[in-house]
């Protein structure tokens, strides 16, 4: 090595090493900067919540009662683990357009099995006890025939989705005859209708099962996994996830919790109804949607997810103490996805597929 060669080696810091010192603070910043605006995103609908409670307590004053409030929430329970399980499926950039039938063939099998033979459809081949197992145990089959065909077969989501749907609706009016099941063992009843501290128990699983869906997708290494399959599924396997055994966890999973979501709807109206769950997808994807769950994957929070169905159940809320008939509020609904996915594409900067 030249003298000259030696100088400066021994003048740099990293004895002629190259010097990324000062590259490595600005990364640091470049890091930092995307958490605080991931964190500033998740926090974008909390204004918005705000403005609607004070022009709720404006259009009427019970509004912002505390029986109000609970019925608010226990109301929004059932669809917003929807609203979870579909998070979940859309992170990894997949679409599952079965869950609204799973809330109602999940229990309504159970009703099947467990309601004494010659009273409200039953059969009565199981004992009342058995109908939260059932329940669970459907929405896990259903999940394990959706991830076989997508993930197995290699077959299009939305399509298997869609087909399983029209399956399953036709499997709960075809062993319901039409009809409500009814005069539910106290099982099933239990979920809803239990109180908790106060609160509905239906409430409090809600927000136990989103603040675990925080945590894992929030500050696990397999949260961080559905992020890096929904961003690109190929750059994942290359870095050594193993993508179809997560997907099948997420697929699964999801059906599991629409099964559950019906567990509670059915406990709290003491029936299964042949048409349960039917539309409930429209307003699971726009909660999703204005959330801030992305349609192309690898985006959006359970916290941003959970905001997005707590404000469009509060807009519900006040349209329906103002007087406004029920019928415009499925138009608010597709409204709401359209603006949502117009603000997503200005402010994503990217085309959705």
């Amino acid at each position: 090595m030249s003298d000259s060669a030696t100088a400066a080696a021994a003048k740099s810091p990293n004895g002629g090493q190259p010097d990324t010192a000062s590259e490595q603070p600005a990364a640091a910043r470049t890091g930092e900067r995307k958490i605080a605006f991931a964190r500033l995103r998740d926090l974008a609908l909390i204004p918005a919540i705000i403005v609607m409670a004070i022009v709720g307590q404006i259009v009427n004053p019970v509004f912002l009662q505390a029986d109000n409030l609970i019925n608010v929430l226990q109301t929004m329970s059932e669809i917003a683990l929807l609203v979870l399980a579909q998070t979940l499926v859309l992170i990894v950039k997949k679409m599952d357009l079965s869950l609204e039938s799973t809330v109602g063939l999940a229990p309504g099998v159970a009703a099947w099995l467990t309601i004494p033979a010659g009273a409200a459809h039953g059969i009565g081949l199981l004992p009342g006890g058995w109908s939260i197992p059932i329940t669970l145990t459907v929405g896990l089959l259903i999940g394990v025939v959706n991830a076989l065909f997508i993930i197995r077969f290699g077959l299009n989501g939305f399509i298997v989705t869609l087909g399983m749907l029209i399956v399953l609706r036709g499997i709960l009016t075809g062993i319901s005859g039409g009809q409500t099941f009814f005069q539910l063992p106290p099982s099933m009843l239990y979920l809803g209708t239990a109180q908790w501290l106060g609160m509905p128990a239906s409430v409090w699983t809600c927000l136990i099962l989103f603040a675990i869906g925080i945590v894992v997708l929030g500050f696990t290494s397999f949260g961080r996994s559905l992020y890096a399959i929904g961003g690109n599924v190929d750059a994942a396997k290359a870095a050594g996830i193993r993508t179809d055994r997560v997907l099948w966890i997420v697929i699964v999973t999801a059906s599991v919790l629409a099964a559950l979501s019906g567990l509670l709807l059915s406990g709290r109206l003491a029936s299964v109804a042949s048409a349960q769950g039917n539309g409930y997808i429209f307003t699971v994807f726009a909660a999703a949607v204005i959330g801030g769950i992305s349609l192309n994957g690898g985006k959006g929070t359970v916290f941003g997810a959970f905001t997005g169905i707590l404000l469009l159940f509060l807009i519900q809320n006040v349209l329906t103490l103002g007087g406004v008939p029920a019928q415009w509020i499925g138009a608010l609904n597709g409204a709401i996805i359209l603006i949502a996915l117009a603000l997503s594409r200005i402010t994503g900067g990217k085309a959705q597929e």
